[in-house]
């Protein structure tokens, strides 16, 4: 039976997941993501599909993030009607981040119509709260290492990726060959989350790339944190963290948590979380609490590191307070959410300091902020930048080349072909590059939309 594979996102690029497995007539998509940055890109988000949804017979997600989830509710809206498997964490976090995401898309059009900044007349959500909560009426949860059927001829496996909460590798097997799909792996010594569970075989495998060029600095981000809210402090300022709800908020709380506890940062300097949904995310960290290394007083102890911001009003006050103070606020890239309008409050004050922490997708705010961008655009204006910019790469949930190259070594045998994706394409030649010349393998890094044929030879 012929085996194909499409790459319908994150080629070429870290965002936008989406896998069309086709076995036959079973067609299986794995990860239904978002993609973000440049506009080109957000661009495929309105396009029609290269396929048909209603076609599917599954879709499996890997984890919870956007760029892996956040086109569920347009895949329902154009038809689709099957079922969603994830892990029950992913589920618990969908169901916060997908109404949340249509939220504040809705929220973002209505401004542009009423403030007639958009090119667009009128200015539209991709998809509303309502459309996100259909999606979520579609998901099955299944264990870690419990075998499942998400279409005919097809048995799958869930496998901890680390990243973040409920985050998997997705082994499938259709009869004849073992495809694995890596998902976003995390690091191997992170100070919440557990490493990723190493596995021995794969006929094919698909890899994530996200920082194949580079390493992690050898520094730690819980004191350089320190370092860089001890300066603002002393001039009186403001730090603003673009930060993700889930993973990088709660690794951020624990750090202002143990800084103030060792006392490198003031116990009463005021930390708010600009969050409506942080109190969700925090019992999500205690239901899954075998998924990570905190204990529940360290869950606590987390929650408590701030105050959370929960009204809009609340959020607009943030503005005229005077540093100094920790404002956390969503997204992690700085493309949308409550940040936006703290970094343009923010942003033009030197005393000020805006700390990056994650991964910055080309395109971005944040990415243009850790380019050293002079302004940058919010609301239909050119924001002068004259705040500090501060990145803190250690932070990171994604693992870098040495972290994947150990992963990748847990394989007994090479992967008949290796496909490597979800990374710029520096970064995916250089781990290319890297896995053929230490590991021998045979690998290739896929292009949009490219059609790759599996079937295993006779």
């Amino acid at each position: 039976m012929s085996v194909r594979l499409q790459f319908l996102g994150a080629a070429g690029t870290v965002t936008g997941s989406k896998y069309l497995l086709q076995t036959g007539d079973t067609r299986l998509l794995v990860d239904c993501g978002l993609f973000q940055g440049f506009k080109q890109l957000r661009l495929r988000n309105w396009a029609e599909p290269p396929f048909d949804p209603a076609s599917l017979s599954a879709i499996v997600v890997t984890h919870a993030h956007l760029d892996h989830t956040g086109y569920l509710p347009v895949m329902i809206k154009r038809g689709f009607r099957g079922r969603i498997y994830c892990t029950e964490a992913t589920a618990d976090l969908c169901r916060i981040l997908l109404p949340d995401s249509a939220r504040l898309a809705e929220e973002d059009a209505e401004r542009a119509n009423r403030h007639r900044y958009s090119k667009h007349k009128p200015a539209l959500s991709l998809y509303t709260e309502r459309d996100a909560h259909a999606a979520l009426r579609h998901l099955v949860t299944v264990p870690f290492a419990t075998e499942f059927e998400p279409a005919a001829g097809l048995k799958a496996q869930f496998a901890p990726a680390g990243h973040i909460l409920g985050a998997a590798t997705v082994r499938v097997f259709d009869g004849e060959q073992l495809i694995v799909f890596s998902g976003d792996l995390g690091r191997m010594k992170d100070d919440i989350m557990r490493p990723p569970q190493k596995l021995d075989r794969a006929d094919i495998l698909v890899v994530e790339s996200t920082y194949g060029d580079r390493l992690h600095p050898r520094v730690d981000a819980h004191l350089q944190l320190g370092e860089v809210v001890a300066r603002v402090v002393k001039r009186g300022g403001v730090v603003v963290i673009p930060a993700f709800a889930v993973g990088r908020t709660q690794s951020l709380l624990w750090s202002i948590h143990r800084l103030k506890a060792e006392g490198r940062i003031d116990k009463d300097l005021p930390v708010y979380l600009n969050s409506p949904m942080a109190t969700d995310v925090t019992d999500i960290y205690h239901r899954h609490h075998e998924l990570h290394r905190l204990s529940r007083a360290e869950c606590e102890a987390m929650c408590h590191a701030a105050r959370i911001v929960n009204t809009t009003d609340e959020s607009k006050q943030l503005n005229l307070k005077k540093g100094p103070m920790i404002i956390i606020a969503g997204s992690g890239m700085a493309t949308g959410g409550r940040v936006v309008h703290h970094l343009k409050a923010f942003a033009p004050d030197p005393r000020n300091a805006i700390v990056l922490a994650g991964f910055q997708a080309g395109g971005t705010r944040g990415a243009a902020l850790a380019a050293g961008a002079e302004t940058i655009r919010i609301h239909g204006e050119d924001v002068p930048v004259r705040a500090e910019v501060e990145s803190l790469s250690n932070l990171s949930a994604h693992a870098d080349y040495l972290e994947i190259l150990d992963w990748l070594r847990g394989f007994k045998t090479p992967p008949r072909l290796t496909f490597i994706t979800h990374g710029e394409p520096a970064a995916s030649d250089a781990l290319r590059q890297r896995i053929e010349r230490e590991l021998k393998w045979s690998t290739r890094v896929p292009e949009y939309l490219e059609v790759a044929d599996l079937t295993p030879p006779a």
